[in-house]
């Protein structure tokens, strides 16, 4: 008995079946491209952040590790945070001058309501306030106002520009504001409102933590 011998595939549909293919193949490629492209973007973004990180670093004060850490140990906080938020507020006091055009003032930025209390008559707004200089700086009448300015030194004065005044008034107002349970992202949100200067802080701190305390 003679076999039939099979019919061989019309060059039709052959065709249909690579023009079926065609969809799944195009899916794949781009899956993958997109896979790629991703990769590449990270790697890019992170060049990119190095680089910025060295073109517009400025060197890391050894020298105040000591007040970064006892500035932080009185308020239960990581040293390492406080000293991020002096690296991004004034460049670790290289900024000059130490004054803000908004009105913030000193080492660690502090608008003067903030500092003195905002419930002081002439706070609103933004916070200038119109508070008398002798005043800025009274821990009495900080402490009537409930400002955060700390007098760290015990010299009867709350200065922002003096260092450790200032510090220990940043770390006081990271306290209060979540730091000391544990809730950074909320503490330093709160220190400025905004999501970039969240990432900022972030970032610094966990270099600082990377490269000092993970030693």
């Amino acid at each position: 008995m003679k076999q039939k011998k099979r019919k061989k595939p019309s060059l039709a549909l052959k065709f249909l079946f690579v023009v079926a293919l065609i969809p799944a193949a195009i899916v794949a490629f781009t899956l993958l491209a997109v896979m790629a492209y991703s990769s590449y973007g990270d790697t890019v973004k992170e060049t990119v952040q190095k680089g910025q990180d060295q073109m517009f670093e400025v060197p890391f004060p050894e020298e105040n590790i000591a007040l970064y850490q006892e500035a932080a140990e009185r308020y239960d906080i990581p040293w390492t945070l406080l000293a991020a938020h002096h690296r991004i507020e004034t460049k670790f006091s290289t900024m000059d001058p130490l004054l803000s055009p908004v009105g913030a003032e000193g080492h660690m930025q502090f608008m003067p309501c903030t500092f003195v209390g905002w419930s002081h008559p002439t706070c609103s707004g933004q916070g200038q306030g119109k508070i008398p200089e002798a005043d800025k700086t009274n821990p009495q009448v900080i402490a009537k106002y409930g400002g955060y300015g700390v007098d760290a030194n015990g010299d009867g004065v709350a200065d922002p520009y003096d260092l450790a005044d200032a510090l220990y008034s940043a770390a006081n107002y990271l306290a209060q504001n979540g730091a000391a349970e544990g809730d950074l992202e909320q503490a330093i949100y709160r220190y400025n409102h905004s999501d970039e200067y969240v990432e900022d802080i972030l970032h610094y701190y966990g270099r600082f933590e990377e490269q000092y305390n993970n030693s």
